[in-house]
């Protein structure tokens, strides 16, 4: 068994598209439109055939995400080595992105760093 895919609503479907084609060189199908709904979507496959459905619908509520709540917590991306953490970490700080944690080592043997992107979501980058 494996997950097939993970699926999050946005505010902005085309900036959240952006965001991961962007910095985790995902690859984007051409969209899905509902007419009848105004439900839109997009499907982001990455380099080891992980998927991530972007979805869009008018009318939906955007809550305040505070870090610590239940469900949905982060997406962690591994991107190979330190260097390759350290070094996205600087990018996404330089582009405006708030870094909360990292790099670092954490007490579990993880080098990562979090960075609070895309409406508020927080992203994990680990080797």
């Amino acid at each position: 068994m494996r997950i097939e895919h993970i699926a999050m609503y946005v505010t902005d479907l085309e900036k959240a598209r952006e965001f991961f084609v962007t910095y985790f060189q995902a690859a984007s199908n051409d969209g899905y439109h509902n007419l009848k709904t105004g439900f839109r979507s997009y499907f982001l496959t990455f380099g080891d055939g992980a998927r991530l459905e972007l979805m869009h619908k008018p009318g939906m509520e955007d809550a305040e995400k505070t870090l610590s709540r239940t469900g949905y917590a982060h997406i962690a991306f591994s991107v190979g080595s330190k260097e390759a953490v350290d070094a996205l970490t600087r990018r996404l700080k330089a582009d405006g992105y708030r870094v909360i944690s990292g790099p670092r080592t954490t007490g579990d043997g993880y080098y990562e760093s979090c960075v609070v992107a895309l409406e508020d979501n927080q992203i994990e980058i680990t080797v």
